[in-house]
């Protein structure tokens, strides 16, 4: 009871007070956590900093994922770390299936309890329940958690504002569906799938009862545990049901999953599925078999054609977390998702395959094509790899009445196609025939038509019924070669036309955006008058051309909102009439010849997004203020040399960067800009900064690395929301007091400075993360630093500080810290510390952190190294002058990954690392002998830069051994048997150049890469990816049961003989490899 002071208040207050706070205490109930969590504690951080523990805020955070990723454990063990802050907790399970059960009354009734810490409080229906809670709790501390929310209603009856609640109160729900949560300010934690290592930690605390699986059981755990996409609940159930059961079960389980999901996985994922309604499900099931990597825009032309709404179920769906896009707007699915739609169409009948929805393997497609067992119910079709010999009757389709989705690659149409693929919506063809062979086609209800990899002829006849459809949104067309386009005045309402082509002709069409990438053959010097006639151009791209200006009458492109001109290397003036692009939102000139922009670019009153990088331009013009909706504009590699005063009016701008620019001094306008998130000065010319910066209210993000900026003016702490301070390479030599105002900063690099003195205040920077202080001059650390308590990673490498001040000891949770010299004896290292990084002094004296996992030493002599922990899981040794000692390391029992460079050995023997899974030995320039034995689980082994290597010993006793590179070894003339090799599936040899021969090669191997200098290629195995790059000298015969990537082979057989590659490539460098061509994906 020590510390409750007595001085101001008198006895009765303080027992009140210490009952008040016991009673907290005591209370707290803790949840009941799974036996092994794996990866738990980066996520909890991760939600405490969303939570903002100490702000007075009432605030909501939701946890949203997929079924199964951990959801409801993160607010467990979140819940028991901080529930002990509040004046009263709940935690209520299950609030989905509670309401369908009619039960949202007693959620009420149970958590007025737990917050009241009392019997169960009497209401009689929902509405008295609401009352009760707003009265109760509206000036009490809470925490409550919501556990499996998906309706507005379940919240509102529960938790629906913050003012319910009294200062501080933390309300945490956790969600499969963010889409109905309408709460008016929120923050979100978006639940990831487990990285692989944790993954396979889970499953090995299952299936094991261990940390990792046993030796004979490593490949097999890897390969399911990568089957189950890191999903947790996936992990537990698997694991579990194969625990203390014999490896032919693992195998047949192994198999199975291969091929259908485990039934209890199948059946708790299915939950989300089951909710969606029939259009969501179409969606879900389209993508899981076909569009997942494409680009939202294309499928979703389909769906709005069979009358879906796709652009509101797609957001459901990533609200259900059933999908996700990337940030180039591609749909993504969880691998597990992915199978579990496949096999919910597998399920419509196992079999009979022509009788389910969709078909996605082509050998089962195909049988179902070729043997006519087709039915009305597949809509969607995908045949893949054929050869210019299948050819497909009309007979065949006649069977698929209501096919919407056809892709093919390869092959030809031949017969009568009268009144067949009617409902055909989408048509992709890869390596279409230049003569169709099928004869009435007409797919007259077509809206997506993709043509890759094709030679069109002009007369090409599969234009007549690619273009049937007047309603037809998209044609892509993505290395063909032709010489013009067709004639696209029947598309009226044609959206999207992307072209990367040869030769271009632009003939009348009425688009909405078009997409015309050149190659270096393409000599159009000015856009066309013609194309004032696309009226309804949403977006033109006209990237990489030779063109020298733009036409006038672009101007009348009313509805343009994108106009990308990037890489036209002879562009050198924009129209004025670009004034009247009103709709226009993205502008991008960036690496053209344009020297000014024309005043009238102010009347892009929509414009959001300017790049100007890689250009000629000289100056920006007064009416650039005028660009009122910009956000973002990137001056990125220009020639502007300073920023008229006018970009003051740039109320909305979030984003600015002048990166290597020539930019010499900002505007004190600058500070105006109240929105701006980001700024970018690095490696410009600029010698400080203006006062006005500390009027950036909204600054999150400040790079000045490589300018010649040699102070900070103190305005600079002013800028409160600032979290990331890069001044890396910089001229910066002292940083003001002030500098510790700002709260919010999370991390600051100040490698490569001139800085000598860190001022005290540095310890109030509360929010620091990360420190970077590598190679700069100060001598020490003030004692402050102890107090930046929430500091993770501390980088003092090559700086000259010599020793470790005490106050290190102090930063509780510090994980990593890379130092030069000795620490002071009286230090206590900091109880999280995982990662030590060390260099300098004679390492006699060097005691390691119990915790530590990851060390790396860089020393002469590592002779007189104390013994080293047994728990070290990476060890990398640097500059190491002295023997590589097998003492040193033969009681790393746990030892995973060890790597040595630049160490001067001329033999290294590394034997008996029961766990090496990885070893790296680069820029070892004397070693002559690697002895490498007894290491049985060794996966990847990289030999790299070892000038002088002349023999590698015992390889064939890896038998583990995946992944074999070796590069730039130049004295290397052969390398040990690797027939024996069984699991080896890649080698790399690269700039070997004394290799005379390879080894015979073990059946596993798939590939093969980066030969050169070898006189002729082995004897391969029968299967297998060949890739071969600058082997100058290499001849011989490659098997054709083999995928190839062929480059810079000259004597590897003639050209001629090579029909089948897809892509020629010449090589477009000066110098005496000019134009030699290079050979891609050749197939014989």
């Amino acid at each position: 009871m020590s510390g409750w002071d007595l001085k101001d208040a008198g006895h009765g207050e303080l027992i009140r007070s210490i009952v008040a706070e016991v009673s907290v205490k005591l209370n707290k109930r803790d949840k009941n956590l799974p036996d092994h969590l794996v990866g738990i504690q980066g996520r909890v951080e991760d939600v405490m900093c969303l939570l903002d523990e100490g702000s007075p805020d009432i605030s909501y955070l939701v946890i949203h994922g997929m079924g199964g990723i951990g959801k409801t454990t993160l607010a467990k063990v979140v819940f028991n770390q901080i529930s002990s802050q509040f004046h009263g907790c709940s935690f209520l399970f299950g609030v989905r299936e509670a309401t369908k059960d009619g039960k949202l009354v007693q959620l009420q009734k149970q958590l007025l309890s737990e917050l009241l810490n009392s019997k169960p409080v009497e209401i009689f229906d929902s509405d008295a329940g609401i009352n009760q809670i707003k009265w109760r709790f509206r000036h009490k501390k809470v925490l409550i958690i919501l556990d499996d929310l998906d309706e507005w209603d379940q919240l509102s009856k529960l938790a629906a504002k913050g003012d319910w609640f009294g200062l501080g109160s933390r309300i945490i729900i956790t969600t499969r569906d963010s889409n109905n949560l309408a709460i008016e300010e929120y923050k979100v934690y978006q639940m990831t799938e487990l990285q692989h290592h944790h993954a396979l930690q889970l499953f090995s605390k299952h299936a094991f009862r261990m940390d990792s699986p046993p030796h004979d059981y490593d490949d097999i755990s890897c390969n399911i545990t990568s089957m189950t996409g890191g999903l947790p609940l996936a992990l537990k159930v698997i694991s579990c049901s194969l625990y203390h059961k014999r490896k032919p079960i693992w195998k047949e389980l192994l198999k199975k999953l291969a091929s259908v999901l485990e039934q209890h996985i199948y059946d708790k994922l299915k939950i989300s599925v089951d909710m969606l309604k029939e259009e969501q499900r179409e969606i879900f099931l389209d993508i899981a078999c076909y569009y997942i990597g494409e680009e939202r825009i294309y499928p979703y032309y389909m769906w709005k054609a069979l009358d879906f709404y796709p652009k509101i179920e797609i957001n459901f769906l990533i609200g259900m977390s059933l999908i996700k896009i990337d940030d180039d707007d591609r749909l993504l699915m969880h691998d597990l998702l992915r199978d579990l739609g496949r096999e919910i169409v597998r399920q419509e009948d196992l079999k009979v395959p022509g009788k389910r929805s969709r078909l996605w393997h082509t050998k089962i497609a195909l049988e179902v094509v070729k043997t006519r067992t087709g039915s009305e119910n597949i809509v969607a079709l995908k045949l893949c790899g054929l050869s210019k010999e299948h050819n497909f009757t009309s007979e065949e389709f006649s069977r698929l009445p209501t096919l919407r989705l056809l892709e093919l690659e390869g092959g030809n149409l031949v017969g009568d196609f009268k009144n067949l693929l009617l409902s055909l919506k989408w048509f992709s063809w890869c390596r279409c025939p230049s003569n169709l062979q099928a004869v009435n086609l007409c797919l007259q209800n077509l809206v997506v038509v993709k043509l890759s990899d094709s030679k069109i002829p002009e007369n090409w006849n599969g234009w007549g019924p690619c273009l049937a459809n007047c309603d037809l949104k998209v044609i892509h067309l993505i290395k063909c070669c032709l010489s013009t386009t067709p004639n696209f005045s029947t598309c009226l309402k044609l959206r999207i036309l992307l072209e990367r082509l040869k030769i271009l002709e632009i003939i009348a069409a009425r688009i909405q955006q078009s997409k015309l990438s050149g190659s270096p053959h393409f000599d159009l010097c000015i856009v066309p008058s013609t194309i004032c006639h696309l009226k309804n151009l949403s977006s033109l791209k006209l990237e990489g051309l030779h063109m020298q200006e733009l036409h006038p009458s672009i101007g009348e492109l009313a509805r343009l909102t994108c106009l990308s001109l990037m890489h036209c290397h002879q562009l050198r003036k924009l129209p004025y009439s670009i004034g009247k692009l009103r709709s226009l939102l993205l502008l991008n000139l960036y690496n053209t010849r344009i020297r000014e922009l024309p005043d009238s670019i102010g009347d892009l009153k929509m414009l959001e997004k300017m790049n100007l990088g890689c250009s000629e331009i000289r100056g920006l013009p007064k009416s650039i203020g005028r660009l009122e909706s910009l956000l973002d504009l990137n001056l990125r590699l220009s020639k502007i040399t300073a920023l008229p005063t006018s970009i003051r009016y740039l109320k909305r701008l979030k984003r600015l960067c002048m990166l290597r620019s020539k930019i010499r001094e900002l505007p004190n306008s600058i500070g105006d800009l109240k929105s701006l998130e980001e700024m970018h000065l690095g490696y410009t010319q600029i010698r400080e900064l203006p006062n006005s910066i500390g009027g950036l209210e909204s600054l999150l993000n400040l790079h000045l690395c490589g300018s010649k900026i040699t102070t900070l003016p103190t305005s600079i702490g002013c800028l409160k929301r600032l979290k990331h301070l890069s001044m890396a390479s910089s001229k910066i030599r002292e940083l003001p007091n002030s500098i510790g105002d700002l709260k919010s900063l999370q991390e600051m690099n100040l490698n490569f400075t001139q800085i000598r003195e860190l001022p005290n205040s540095i310890g109030k920077l509360e929010s620091l993360l990360h420190l970077q202080l590598q190679d700069i001059k100060i001598t020490e650390v003030p004692a402050s630093i102890g107090y930046l308590k929430s500091l993770r990673s501390l980088n003092m490498s090559q700086s000259k500080i010599r020793e470790l001040p005490k106050a290190i000891g102090m930063l509780e949770n510090l994980e990593a810290l890379t130092y030069h010299g000795s620490r002071n004896k009286d230090m206590t290292w900091p109880p999280k510390l995982l990662v030590l990084y060390k260099s300098g002094d004679d390492p006699r004296s060097l005691t390691l952190p119990p915790q530590l996992s990851i060390f790396c030493l860089s020393c002469d002599d590592i002779g007189s190294l104390p013994r080293l922990p047994s728990y070290i899981f990476r060890l990398e040794l640097v500059d190491v002058k002295s023997p590589i000692v097998q003492l040193l390391l033969s009681e790393l029992r746990y030892l995973n990954h060890l790597k040595l460079y630049r160490c001067s050995s001329r033999e290294i023997v590394i034997e008996q690392l029961e766990s090496l899974r990885r070893l790296e030995v680069e820029d070892c320039k004397l070693l002559v002998k690697l002895g490498l034995s007894s290491l049985g689980r060794l996966q990847e082994l990289i030999i790299h830069r070892c000038p002088q290597l002349m023999e590698i010993q015992d390889l064939r006793e890896m038998e583990s051994l995946k992944v074999f590179s070796i590069e730039t070894c130049s004295s290397i003339e052969r390398l040990p048997k690797l027939s024996e090799l069984c699991k080896l599936w890649g080698l790399i040899i690269c700039d070997c150049r004394s290799l005379q021969c390879l080894p015979d090669l073990p059946n596993s191997l798939s590939s093969i890469g980066n030969w050169r200098s070898t006189e002729s290629l082995p004897e391969l195995p029968k299967h297998g990816v060949l890739q071969l790059s600058h082997c100058e000298s290499l001849q011989g015969a490659v098997p054709n049961e083999w995928h190839h990537n062929i480059h810079a082979c000259p004597l590897l057989g003639e050209y001629d003989d090579l029909p089948n590659f897809c892509e020629w490539c010449w090589q477009s460098k000066r110098g005496p490899r000019a134009r030699r061509p290079f050979l891609y994906c050749c197939t014989r």
